[in-house]
């Protein structure tokens, strides 16, 4: 009998560790089951993600192009308007200085008949003076040379010739052609004559 005990207790035995084992079977079989939905979560919200992203990125791209596009179309309409005002921009100066011109015809005209060239002389002097006015009116000054320094920076030497004193030594004796400046900044030199 002890030998049917020990053979039932072993059975039994085998029994509690099948069971047992079958337990550690269905708890590796539903944590296996619990690790793969986990996965397939984890994927799900991989791929979520993912698709967020995706969206972003497109979202970004699109606004790039738009501002892309939107700078083209700013930088043609500025160079178009640059180019326009370019062309246009000397108009309002010409147009100005069309009364000048009138009064220039007046006078040749009057020259073919005049006797009296004291008032011809008097009627172009009073057209230089008109001419002036409208330059300094558009920011053109000449440059005073005549018995001042000589300046490289305002006049251009076209040649050296004896100072009829001395005190002309180095300074303007004569100026060839006179310089202007506009606003400040020299548009032409002044053509002088430098007494040594």
């Amino acid at each position: 009998m002890c030998t049917e005990n020990k053979v039932s207790e072993e059975v039994e035995n085998q029994d509690s560790m099948n069971v047992e084992g079958q337990n550690d079977i269905q708890e590796n079989v539903q944590g296996q089951e619990q690790k793969n939905e986990n996965e397939v979560e984890d994927t799900d919200s991989e791929q979520d993600e993912l698709s967020v992203v995706k969206a972003e990125l497109d979202e970004i791209k699109d606004k790039h192009l738009r501002l892309q596009a939107e700078f083209d179309n700013y930088r043609r309409r500025t160079l178009k308007e640059k180019a326009d005002l370019i062309s246009t921009a000397g108009e309002k100066v010409l147009k100005d200085l069309l009364p000048v011109i009138d009064d220039l015809d007046r006078a040749l005209e009057s020259t073919a008949t005049a006797q009296d060239v004291a008032a011809v002389r008097e009627g172009l002097d009073l057209i230089l003076n008109k001419f002036q006015n409208f330059l300094k009116s558009n920011g053109v000054s000449e440059i005073d040379a005549k018995e001042l320094e000589f300046d490289a920076d305002k006049h251009e030497a076209v040649t050296k010739f004896p100072a009829p004193s001395e005190e002309l030594k180095g300074k303007v004796i004569d100026v060839v052609q006179k310089g202007y400046t506009i606003n400040g900044k020299v548009m032409r030199f002044a053509k002088v004559v430098v007494g040594e």
